[in-house]
């Protein structure tokens, strides 16, 4: 039996978890890949105490393991942008396959490596770049490779589920429940990237990649965060039968292609709304099998190490784990967030007294926006101001900013319109 050597490189979490599971498992994962896979190089700035590597060359000097003769496959779990993407063209170079966790670098970096890899005849593989351990990137790739993607939508990151479901379910304030996170190790220090939705928007350029076969091109991804969400928000949002989630959304249409991440109203009876907690879910849309669901565990080193090892079980049965393994679509358009048609959310503070609301819902008419729901509050004890809630029927984006520009400009309108995108997902 033939055995590929893999290196590893980047050894915290979910190198360790991927060097465990490859030496546990290793008598299953020979038999289902055909051959043995053996871990012959970490490449590590430090030990990792969670791992047995008596019997594995350690080295401090990663480019040492994509320059390793003896090795097949080099599996890069630094993270980040520049040094990584060094790596993996150097392993390409040196014509070994590459499998990867690091969804910042496909999504920027992903075209030019790919074309890289194609040159060379060695594949990329990055099952576990988004979702963790759910294999969606195989679903779409492979599983329903006979079907035309209409949507590609989803909870893909799982610290900003954590903190709207806290929110919602204890009636706790963001900024409280950020620290929590934090603390537990589901946010960094610095969360920008999981609270501000550039994580997801990574994750969403990949799949709507392999979705629709378009180039990569996070820098067309609108991306809005969670900052802003109250507790009001999420209590009104429950009231008009509905959750707030921080969704990744990606669609097709006549006028193109959108990607978007954003807070967003969805409703309490789809299956997505009843994730919680750092759970991760994707739905994917096709003509031939309709609505599809796939969740699980989106980040962590067992889930994410599973996804890691599945890429390298492909290699060794000679699968090609390239992303695009068709023509990519360049002429297909991705909208701008002004293009979109969505239905909406928005939220007011209003002087209580008579006309105001028929102010409001002249503009809106005028503007060709239906109103599907309305929600006004009685004001609190010595105050004048009222909270005005309504929810829409579908508009294009630029049309509704019109609209609240002009609702903003009322003399009975006190601030600004907090205003969350709705989708149905249907």
């Amino acid at each position: 039996m033939k055995s590929l050597k893999v290196g590893i490189c980047g050894f915290g979490t979910v190198g360790g978890g991927t060097f465990n599971v490859l030496t546990n498992n290793a008598i299953e994962i020979a038999r289902r890949a055909g051959c043995d896979i053996t871990v012959t190089q970490v490449g590590a700035r430090r030990d990792n105490s969670d791992c047995d590597t008596s019997n594995t060359s350690i080295t401090r000097d990663i480019f040492e393991v994509a320059r390793n003769p003896e090795i097949d496959v080099v599996v890069e779990l630094i993270g980040g942008y520049d040094v990584a993407k060094e790596l993996v063209m150097e392993a390409i170079k040196n014509g070994k396959h590459v499998v990867t966790a690091n969804k910042a670098l496909i999504a920027v970096h992903g075209e030019e490596i790919f074309a890289a890899a194609k040159k060379a005849g060695v594949s990329v593989g990055y099952e576990a770049g988004v979702a963790g351990g759910i294999p969606v990137i195989k679903a779409i790739r492979e599983g329903l490779a006979a079907n035309k993607i209409n949507r590609v939508a989803g909870i893909i990151n799982g610290t900003g589920n954590f903190i709207l479901t806290e929110m919602r379910d204890k009636g706790r304030d963001f900024a409280d429940v950020l620290q929590e996170a934090q603390d537990l190790g589901y946010a960094e220090a610095d969360p920008t990237f999981d609270v501000e939705g550039i994580d997801a928007a990574h994750k969403l350029t990949i799949l709507a990649s392999i979705a629709y076969g378009i180039p990569l091109q996070f820098d067309n991804c609108f991306t809005e965060g969670i900052g802003k969400i109250t507790r009001d928000d999420v209590e009104y949002a429950e009231e008009l039968g509905y959750r707030i989630k921080h969704l990744g959304v990606s669609s097709r249409s006549a006028a193109g292609i959108d990607l978007r991440v954003h807070p967003t109203l969805i409703p309490e009876s789809n299956m997505i709304a009843k994730v919680d907690g750092v759970m991760n879910a994707v739905a994917v849309n096709g003509d031939a099998v309709n609505d599809t669901l796939f969740c699980g565990p989106g980040a962590g080193a067992g889930p994410t190490a599973s996804a890691v090892v599945a890429d390298i079980i492909d290699i060794a049965r000679g699968i090609k784990v390239e992303p695009l393994s068709y023509n990519t679509l360049d002429d297909v358009k991705v909208l701008t967030i002004d293009e979109i048609e969505t239905c909406y959310y928005l939220r007011m503070q209003a002087n209580d007294k008579a006309g105001v609301l028929a102010n409001v819902a002249s503009i809106l008419s005028n503007k060709g926006i239906n109103i599907e729901a309305i929600i006004q509050k009685e004001p609190a004890t010595g105050e004048s101001l009222v909270p005005v809630i309504m929810l829409t029927h579908k508009v294009q984006e630029k049309v509704m900013n019109q609209a609240i520009s002009e609702i903003e400009a009322l003399g009975d309108i006190n601030g600004s319109v907090t205003r969350i995108r709705v989708e149905h997902l249907s």
